[in-house]
């Protein structure tokens, strides 16, 4: 994943919980502080976990799915409509080309709203055009993630503190622009390269002497990389017919494909150039923003100005499967502990040298401290031991997962009724089902062999 996306998911989960409160996070929070590093990096951690464990990271890549198709979308509208200038500047071919007409249609709309943008830049600062807010908007629709739209309000909160989102949309709409001018481009000259057309230019209330000086003013920069202008004898003559003289029609083709490529193409190129540079300067400074209460308050529960046992975690909505977070390298030891055992029942049993026993967990404070310790040193072996005449119930299951993620090999142990008593059946059933979900070898058994060995 890479630093903006997970900048991204930390900012969404923290406007998640500053509108619907505060998240079920004490797992996370001690998988954080457990992992070290500053108090960004342990935030951003606490954040990738809350964002696997709620769906958001997934959500994430169904809304970059979204995002690309959402812009391929939109470069293949962007194509079609630079095509279309193209046919509307040009006309049919059966009449002239009215030389100022073909121009206002190729470039008035794109000098329009390239002054517009700049205004926007300018005056409006951290506002989106509307090409960008479009964008968005059919990126959240094709992700066809519920989730997906928490995203983009963070997306722009993050952007916004760095003022990225003017480059981020800057290089989205030159680079749309880029396309459509490119694709006029290229269907002006191939309708000039395929049919013959005569150009002209008509005025009621202007002289010529105007036509002569905005033609070659506008021909001044596309002359300067080997763009032809029409002679000041071509252009009036053009202004009473569309002259049939064929260095003629190529000084007009060629003046009006220089000043498209000089007015159309360059400007958007160099502005979508500009903006990809602002974009990618500014992001490798993009950093969160401590001061905001979202972030400050979790400092003193990620970096604790003294180490405090009582981490936990809440038990999961689901609990499908348990796969161990350390590996062999990292874990020492066997541990025998039992969850909420009644006094009737003797403990611990006798206990080979090298097992250790971590008591019965029948407290709160008690979970968070073995938690905590196995959080510092796995075990690689570790038995829980659990009372069958209690229900399975969903908080139960959760911390037997949480265990069992903290050591390299679990195994759990259904203890037998004491004597005098018997099991439900049912009950029993009911357990066999959830440690199956959850992938877990269990027994009735004691595992000292396996606890003492690591075989049975």
């Amino acid at each position: 994943m890479t630093e903006l996306n997970t900048l991204w998911l930390t900012e969404t989960i923290r406007l998640r919980e500053e509108h619907a409160g505060p998240l079920e996070d004490l797992e996370a929070n001690r998988l954080a502080r457990s992992a070290g590093g500053d108090l960004p990096s342990r935030i951003q951690r606490r954040a990738l976990w809350l964002a696997e464990r709620d769906g958001l990271a997934a959500a994430l890549k169904h809304w970059l799915q979204g995002a690309r198709l959402a812009l391929i979308v939109m470069a293949v509208l962007a194509v079609i409509s630079g095509a279309g200038l193209a046919f509307a500047a040009m006309g049919d071919g059966l009449h002239p080309v009215n030389v100022f007409w073909a121009l206002g249609s190729l470039l008035g709309l794109n000098l329009i709203l390239l002054l517009s943008w700049a205004l926007g830049l300018v005056f409006a600062g951290e506002h989106g055009a509307s090409l960008g807010r479009l964008w968005l908007w059919l990126s959240e629709k094709l992700a066809r993630d519920a989730k997906a739209a928490q995203l983009a309000p963070a997306l722009l909160l993050l952007l916004q503190r760095q003022k990225l989102n003017r480059w981020a949309i800057g290089v989205l709409v030159n680079g749309l622009w880029l396309l459509a001018m490119l694709s006029a481009l290229v269907i002006l000259l191939t309708l000039m390269a395929t049919r013959r057309y005569g150009f002209v230019w008509e005025t009621t209330i202007l002289s010529a002497d105007t036509f002569i000086a905005v033609t070659q003013a506008l021909g001044a920069l596309p002359a300067l990389i080997g763009f032809s202008v029409p002679t000041e004898e071509m252009i009036r003559a053009s202004g009473d017919a569309a002259l049939n003289i064929e260095s003629a029609r190529q000084a007009w083709a060629a003046w009006l494909v220089g000043v498209l490529l000089v007015y159309g193409v360059l400007p958007r190129l160099l502005l979508a150039l500009f903006c990809l540079w602002r974009w990618k300067a500014g992001k490798t400074v993009l950093r969160l923003d401590l001061n905001l209460p979202g972030y400050a308050q979790l400092r003193e529960r990620l970096m604790p100005t003294s180490e405090r046992l009582g981490v936990s975690d809440a038990a999961p909505a689901q609990l499908h499967r348990v796969e161990s977070g350390v590996s062999e390298q990292q874990s020492d030891g066997a541990l025998l502990v039992a969850i909420e055992l009644d006094d009737d029942r003797p403990w611990p049993p006798q206990l080979p040298k090298n097992v250790s026993n971590a008591g019965i967990l029948d407290s709160r404070e008690s979970r968070h401290k073995l938690l905590e310790q196995l959080s510092r040193f796995p075990a690689a072996r570790l038995a829980i031991a659990c009372d069958p005449r209690r229900s399975p119930d969903r908080g139960s299951l959760a911390l037997i997962a949480e265990l069992a993620r903290s050591a390299s090999a679990t195994r759990v142990w259904l203890l037998q009724a004491p004597p005098g008593e018997a099991l439900d059946a049912e009950r029993l059933g009911d357990w066999h089902v959830a440690l199956q979900q959850l992938e877990l070898p269990f027994a009735d058994c004691a595992p000292m062999n396996w606890l003492e060995t690591g075989h049975d």
